[in-house]
């Protein structure tokens, strides 16, 4: 017989880490499987931090399947949840096509197909950045700061 679990304290950092095909199917599965760990985390589905999470994740993996595709190599998801803050970070292993740093991005033309996406991370997320990956590509991070 194992002792019962104790609970993790809220104060406590929290991790979930996957890879994924860098195809349309593996941004959609990142997707869900970020609401599916944040309810986990006390976050419903439907709650602001999810959909907001939700939106990131997606914007952020379409962009890793879209601009960071290499042949055979993946995408990872890393949600950490720090007290006050959920970070989310899409790394790909394509270093040299790298998106404006924050406060750089120009607006779409009207007519263009895309564009968008970083531009709705910026507005939803409370800071983001891009990162140098080691040993090769980068990471995408996007914070947001968790109600209390």
């Amino acid at each position: 017989m194992r002792p019962p679990m104790s609970p993790q304290l809220p104060g406590t950092v929290r991790s979930f880490a996957q890879r994924f095909s860098s195809t349309a199917l593996g941004a959609r599965l990142a997707r869900h499987l970020a609401v599916h760990q944040l309810h986990a985390w006390g976050f419903p589905h439907g709650s602001g931090a999810s959909d907001t999470a939700a939106l990131i994740v997606a914007e952020l993996a379409a962009n890793a399947v879209t601009h960071g595709r290499v042949p055979g190599r993946d995408f990872e998801l890393r949600l950490t949840r720090l007290p006050g803050t959920l970070r989310i970070e899409v790394s790909d292993t394509r270093s040299e096509r790298r998106p404006p740093r924050p406060g750089e991005l120009g607006a779409p033309s009207a007519v263009a197909d895309g564009g968008r996406g970083l531009l709705l991370v910026e507005s939803l997320a409370d800071r983001w950045a891009v990162l140098d990956r080691v040993p090769v590509g980068k990471t995408v991070r996007a914070e947001l700061d968790l109600p209390r």
